[in-house]
């Protein structure tokens, strides 16, 4: 994905992420939320809800993000947002392993499987490709 590093959203992302590497995620999860209500287009708001989603205390929690950036993704036009979908959709189903719901776990990774069209053809699409495909077997 290409983020433009002149961009708001993605410089309070960027804070969240340097944070995180310092140990203050509490921060990390403000610099996030700060992010997603300055958010004004899918694309911005798709990333900050992204890093919300990684700051949740809870499954639940994280799992509502992680959806909310899903529905953002989908909306988008933005080719950005759309190479996301596998990622989204594996963030999703291992929410729903975690809560033991396995077949909206098979679904989500499914779905991961079937977007991999958006993603570049390299060597880091072949290793999540090979990942979804593990996921789903270890689901069934």
């Amino acid at each position: 994905m290409v983020f433009d590093p002149n961009n708001n959203v993605v410089k309070l992302c960027t804070s969240g992420m340097e944070m995180e590497g310092k140990g203050l995620s509490e921060e990390a999860g403000k610099c996030f939320l700060q992010a997603w209500n300055e958010a004004t287009n899918d694309l911005e708001k798709f990333t900050a809800a992204h890093y919300v989603a990684r700051h949740q205390n809870s499954v639940e929690e994280k799992l509502r993000w992680d959806e909310i950036a899903l529905h953002v993704a989908l909306q988008s036009n933005d080719q950005n947002a759309k190479s996301a979908l596998p990622s989204l959709y594996l963030n999703i189903a291992k929410c729903y392993e975690d809560l033991l719901d396995f077949d909206n776990a098979r679904k989500n990774y499914e779905s991961a499987l079937s977007f991999t069209s958006y993603l570049p053809d390299n060597g880091y699409s072949n290793m999540i490709k090979g990942g979804i495909i593990t996921d789903i077997e270890r689901v069934r």
